[in-house]
């Protein structure tokens, strides 16, 4: 599998050999050397239009709850959009030779809660090597989600403030011995919506002692 990222930024060379690789299979060189392209995946992506919706407020973060209705009756309308601004920059017979164009529905708040939570699955992952639980409230969750997110960049800030707001808080209160060994972590969010960091109550196991057997002996 081959990726190319922001295609429409290359050059109009890179374009032609794409074509080439999509019309014959294989890439060949003035010297004729050729290269192999029949059981490749080539996958594009590309940012053409997503401009225009931006201004429109239909892109992103901004989209609520509820208007996730009218999105997705918009997304027809939206899909058109892209792929006529997506014929302006390619020519017909590139366009011609794709298997496929897919439109990306915007990022929603349910989508950037599922990244969150895979991300903290990693912390969390690491710090069951020092014996350590972590969990985060449903509100933690959306307030990370909301801080990671960025208009213009959509969820790719993310991983840098749960690295900065989480995995460094977390580094220097292990190092200051404030979480030890067999410790259960919460993260929340106070009345400011800050991320705060909570110790949890372990839960007492109380074992339970065996009654002692109790035989009786009938006489006749």
């Amino acid at each position: 599998m081959v990726l190319f990222d922001e295609i429409e930024k290359a050059h109009p060379e890179a374009h032609n050999m794409l074509l080439q690789i999509m019309e014959e299979g294989q890439l060949t060189d003035a010297r004729g050397h050729k290269v192999d392209f029949r059981n490749c995946i080539i996958v594009m992506t590309s940012n053409i239009g997503a401009e225009e919706l931006r201004k429109q407020g239909s892109l992103g973060f901004a989209l609520r709850r509820d208007e996730k209705e009218e999105a997705k009756s918009n997304y027809d309308d939206m899909r058109k959009k892209l792929l006529e601004s997506l014929r302006h920059v390619f020519r017909p017979e590139f366009i011609n030779r794709l298997d496929g164009v897919i439109v990306f529905h915007p990022l929603a708040q349910d989508h950037l809660r599922k990244i969150v939570n895979l991300e903290l699955e990693k912390v969390a992952e690491r710090m069951r090597d020092h014996n350590i639980s972590l969990r985060a409230t449903e509100p933690a969750l959306d307030q990370i989600a909301l801080e990671g997110f960025d208009p213009e960049m959509g969820a790719r800030p993310l991983r840098r403030v749960i690295q900065d707001k989480v995995e460094d808080h977390l580094s220097d209160a292990v190092l200051a011995h404030e979480f030890n060994d067999g410790d259960s972590i919460l993260i929340d969010v106070d009345k400011e919506k800050h991320l705060v960091f909570k110790r949890e109550k372990r839960k007492k196991t109380v074992e339970k002692k065996a009654e002692p057997e109790v035989t009786a002996q009938v006489v006749a």
